[in-house]
């Protein structure tokens, strides 16, 4: 009997080296290296692989495509993050903290695909059939005919799926329960979880039916595994939210057939999830109006324009070195306007315990909120509270300036829609203006700064927190 070949497989990152060790060179974890046996089956190497040399068929790039390309879930939420809905023979990735609703959201889905006469299969892993039925009339989704199985070998659901009809949806929860036979190492591994998804792969890309494949997330908050898993499949989604907070936030990273910037919301409730129409108004429901350091920042979310409020917290610091907590934005952005409003503007707040927030939970990434977060942070600073229909955006350069954004006629006209009477932003071009709304356009950082200084604490106050370097008008 031949030898079997080994090899040392890093759980964190995937990487194989010859031998064993304690720290993993390419990831730097610790720990994490276990040796695994190599296999000729799905997803061995080149060597011990064999093809049977007949050439391809190729076919020109300009031609007919099938007419119904896309199986729309009719939750419009979800359908909105995947680009109009499951592409056929397709597989996603779906990630998100234990219990924060992957497996409520993908029964919901696969439910209402199954009320438009689609052929569904929901295999599960990690519950029994009785558990799954059990959440099902929970959920009210007791009569729908989507077709169950408990099972774990990779080969035994190719086979049930290859029977009879093929399968318009198939949802398997999750990947790292899944295991193979061409495989000798435990279930969960690395090579385990590479094998399993690329079987499943394969099978979508045959039959035409789309896959989704429900993954676990590791404390960082990225999807466990090798990262080779999510370049295998054609769409990640990232299923996000917190105890504290009852909706949900589905984010696309990653999506080889729509934008990877759409988010859908969602609201847990005793019925399950709920989709939520307007995110702002669900945003700025317990707004704290009239507070200091309070502010509302017009962002864009994909296509979608949301109104959040961005809360600062300006303290004195009794320590050396200032703390400087943020919640929801990118650490490194706020040290970049903190540094432009002591250099810029000379607003002595370096020295100050500095807490900023962006209220809900959620989280912003784009560089439109820089003004937004100014506005907030020097409110706090002076006491000043600001109006309370007042909408704020805009992007601050280095050298002082406010610069336009993308999409300003959509955050104009969302911030209408919600009541709101004023926004402070940057240059706005003609076809932007098109909006019953008082705008004041800044170019400086400095002129926004002043006003909102002077509204609020007398002038020996704010000389103080200016330094003597600033005069407000």
């Amino acid at each position: 009997m031949a030898r079997l070949k080994s090899s040392f497989v890093c759980q964190n990152c995937g990487s194989v080296t010859a031998r064993w060790a304690g720290r993993c060179d390419s990831c730097g974890e610790w720990n994490t290296i276990v040796e695994e046996v190599v296999d000729s089956g799905i997803g061995a190497g080149p060597k011990s692989a064999k093809a049977n040399g007949k050439p391809t068929r190729l076919v020109p790039l300009s031609g007919e495509t099938e007419s119904a390309a896309r199986v729309t879930t009719g939750l419009a939420e979800l359908d909105r993050v995947t680009g109009g809905g499951f592409v056929k023979g397709s597989t996603l990735l779906v990630g998100g903290d234990p219990g924060i609703g992957k497996s409520t959201l993908l029964l919901q889905a696969a439910a209402a695909l199954a009320g438009d006469g689609r052929r569904v299969v929901y295999v599960s892993g990690e519950e029994a059939v009785a558990q799954v039925r059990l959440r099902a009339q929970r959920l009210g989704l007791g009569e729908a005919e989507v077709m169950l199985a408990a099972e774990t070998n990779v080969e035994t659901i190719l086979a049930t799926l290859e029977q009879g009809t093929a399968p318009d949806l198939v949802i398997v929860d999750s990947i790292q329960t899944l295991w193979t036979d061409r495989v000798e190492s435990a279930p969960g591994t690395v090579t385990q979880v590479r094998t399993s998804a690329q079987a499943l792969t394969r099978f979508a890309k045959k039959s035409g039916a789309a896959v989704v494949l429900v993954g676990h997330v590791t404390k960082d908050g990225q999807i466990a595994g090798p990262r080779v898993v999510e370049h295998m499949v054609d769409a990640v989604l990232y299923f996000e939210g917190d105890s504290s907070h009852t909706f949900r936030i589905l984010r696309g990273v990653k999506n080889r057939y729509g934008a990877t910037d759409e988010i859908g919301v969602f609201e847990m409730t005793a019925l399950g999830l709920t989709q939520v129409a307007n995110p702002s108004a669900l945003f700025l429901d317990q707004r704290d109006e009239g507070a200091a350091g309070s502010a509302v920042f017009a962002g864009m979310e994909g296509t979608r324009p949301i109104l959040i409020e961005i809360q600062a917290l300006v303290a004195p610091s009794p320590l050396g070195t200032p703390r400087r907590a943020v919640v929801g934005w990118d650490s490194a952005r706020l040290s970049m306007v903190l540094a432009v409003l002591e250099t810029r503007c000379g607003v002595r707040i370096g020295a100050n315990d500095i807490y900023l927030n962006v209220a809900g939970g959620l989280k912003i990434n784009e560089p439109a909120a820089d003004l937004a977060v100014a506005a907030a942070l020097i409110s706090s600073l002076t006491n000043s509270p600001l109006p309370t229909d007042a909408v704020y955006f805009g992007e601050i350069s280095l050298a002082g300036g406010i610069r336009p954004v993308v999409h300003a006629a959509l955050r104009l006209r969302e911030a209408q829609k919600l009541g709101f009477g004023s926004v402070s932003t940057g240059r706005l071009s003609a076809a932007d203006r098109s909006v019953d709304l008082a705008v004041s356009e800044f170019t400086e950082l400095a002129e926004i700064v002043g006003r909102i200084a002077a509204a609020g604490q007398p002038a020996s106050v704010r000389e103080d927190a200016y330094g003597g370097r600033h005069e407000v008008s």
